[in-house]
């Protein structure tokens, strides 16, 4: 049996929140995923769930440094838990340590999952059956959402969140490391999602209203690899000393 999926978090009920994860990419539909469950106040937001490449210590598909994701995680005050995978990973091998990682949340107490997921029922169904009968309910915050319009609510809220990885068949590779804002919105070739659902591009969140403080990052070498493009982005660690220096900055919906 499937169990029951949602597009919307519940409103909050009286008594302790089923504590959930979020499924998190290191970009800014997972960002905005966080932003909303926090927001709805229906779940206990207990932690960061994110696939690793072992023999890249960097973020699955994303090509995101472990740094930097860690960073991101203490500036959204929620631990990270890695979901390890090898290169050029099977869907076997895939599915055997996400289960693993499953059945140590549903142990801890976590009930739900929550993903980025926008449109793609393919994926969305995937989800579905993989958390089938494990305790899990799989959430999806954002789905149906109309891409432009959701775009342009991450810019106006303050996300800000640069392409780390796009395909050049898709994109041009000039594309590679820019801020995701309203220029590059209108400079979208025609048929490109405008949140890059169909995977045309992935990005990487470095400050928005579910962080603390900003994430610095410096920009380095974009490489082609493997058939995509990666824009390299190594952490500066500023934005972490500016607020051990000044306190937290208080924003809402940081639990």
């Amino acid at each position: 049996m499937v169990p029951p999926s949602s597009d919307a978090p519940p409103a909050p009920k009286a008594g302790r929140r089923p504590r959930a994860y979020v499924a998190w990419s290191s970009g800014k539909d997972a960002a905005f995923a966080l932003e909303e469950l926090r927001r709805s106040g229906g779940y206990e937001v207990a932690g960061l769930l994110t696939t690793v490449t072992r023999d890249f210590d960097r973020v699955s598909m994303h090509g995101v440094r472990t740094d930097l994701l860690d960073a991101q995680a203490r500036a959204v005050g929620l631990p990270v838990r890695r979901v390890e995978i090898p290169a050029n990973c099977s869907n076997a091998e895939y599915e055997r340590a996400m289960g693993q990682v499953v059945r140590e949340l549903v142990s801890e107490g976590v009930s739900a999952l929550a993903f980025g997921d926008l449109f793609l029922d393919e994926v969305r169904a995937y989800r579905e059956s993989r958390l089938a009968g494990t305790g899990i309910v799989p959430l999806f915050p954002l789905w149906g959402r109309p891409t432009r319009a959701l775009a342009e609510s991450m810019i106006a809220a303050g996300l800000e969140t640069r392409i780390v990885c796009l395909d050049p068949r898709r994109l041009s590779r000039s594309f590679a490391g820019r801020t995701f804002d309203r220029e590059l919105l209108d400079a979208l070739p025609p048929g490109v999602d405008p949140c890059g659902e169909n995977g045309e591009f992935h990005t990487c969140v470095t400050d928005g209203p579910m962080f603390r403080w900003p994430v610095r990052v410096r920009p380095g070498p974009v490489v082609e690899r493997d058939g995509f493009v990666f824009a390299d982005f190594t952490l500066d660690g500023s934005g972490e000393r500016e607020a051990s220096a000044d306190g937290v900055r208080g924003r809402p919906g940081v639990e």
